[in-house]
């Protein structure tokens, strides 16, 4: 198949699929809230990828973890990036997902993610059971973050209804913490994120280690993995810290065409360098690690560049 024909393809099975106009593909790729890094990083695959593919139009759009992958099950959205411990629930149903995602299949693990929980130093937080009464801020309900901090809460016994919970977004949440209006942050992302930083540059932080919870914490979702943070990955972490962890990837609707799906899989492969100038732990990755078994199946253009290289993953 040549490009040509394989991006009228593209043009005409999503006109089958969302009752457009094959008069150019156009497809839509859900990333994450405004002030994160997926919005960066989902322009410099839209740039990557409509080079690669001829006639191909992405559209950026700021999503949710969680969000990004009921969009694409439901035909709002045709690409996005996820986490991998969502669209594992999603692949099974579980909550918050109502049922089986069948449409949504995975293209490439691109760098870990870290769960990330800051107490203002200052606060008299010594263990979480502290936190009872005060004031946490998080992310947006449909983010993963706001999942995992309140899991995170529930493996130490506390409820939001325990504390003062304030769901908004990263600016909004360094601002409160900034004015003590929060005492604790949970949210999950690259590290160090900006928006620790931000904090760190005008309170005194500190973190909590997440082993002593971690096997409570898979009882809540079995993909949660543990991960360490290294130390000064923030200023005056001097010692390494376990936290829950998993992976960003990045999904698409199952239905795409094979051929456009293989060159967007080997466009990102063959562009880690480019990718880290928003997202550093993708210059070390390799084909293998795109290609980690995260419980997603894979969609067959994928699965036909992981052959190519000499990795077999699964396709349903």
């Amino acid at each position: 198949m040549t490009r040509q024909t394989a991006s009228i393809g593209l043009a005409f099975g999503l006109a089958l699929v969302l009752g457009a106009p094959a008069a150019g593909a156009d497809l839509k790729m859900m990333t994450g809230p405004q002030g994160g890094s997926w919005i960066p990083l989902g322009g410099q695959l839209k740039d990557l990828w409509e080079k690669a593919v001829p006639g191909l139009k992405v559209q950026v759009m700021p999503g949710a973890g969680i969000a990004n992958v009921r969009a694409i099950e439901e035909a709002k959205a045709e690409i996005g990036l996820a986490n991998s411990i969502s669209t594992a629930d999603a692949m099974t149903g579980r909550p918050p997902f109502g049922k089986p995602h069948a449409n949504v299949c995975n293209i490439a693990s691109l760098y870990p993610q870290y769960f990330q929980f800051v107490v203002l130093a200052d606060a008299g937080i010594n263990k979480i059971s502290d936190l009872k009464g005060k004031s946490l801020t998080t992310q947006q309900r449909g983010n993963t973050g706001e999942v995992i901090t309140r899991h995170f809460l529930e493996a130490h016994g506390l409820k939001y209804s325990d504390l003062k919970v304030s769901f908004v977004g990263y600016s909004d949440s360094v601002n409160q913490m900034k004015d003590g209006h929060a005492v604790a942050f949970g949210l999950n992302t690259q590290a160090p994120a900006g928006a620790v930083m931000d904090i760190a540059a005008a309170r005194p932080i500190k973190f909590f280690e997440q082993k002593d919870v971690y096997d409570e914490m898979l009882k809540l979702n079995p993909s949660y993995k543990l991960i360490t943070l290294p130390k000064g990955t923030y200023p005056k972490q001097d010692q390494d810290l376990s936290v829950i962890g998993f992976f960003t990837h990045v999904v698409a609707s199952c239905k795409l065409p094979e051929a456009d799906v293989y060159a967007m899989t080997k466009t990102i492969a063959t562009n880690t360098q480019t990718l880290a100038t928003v997202a550093k732990d993708i210059a070390t990755l390799k084909p293998a690690a795109m290609a980690a078994d995260i419980g997603v199946k894979f969609h067959p253009g994928a699965a036909k560049y992981y052959k190519e290289v000499g990795l077999s993953v699964q396709t349903n």
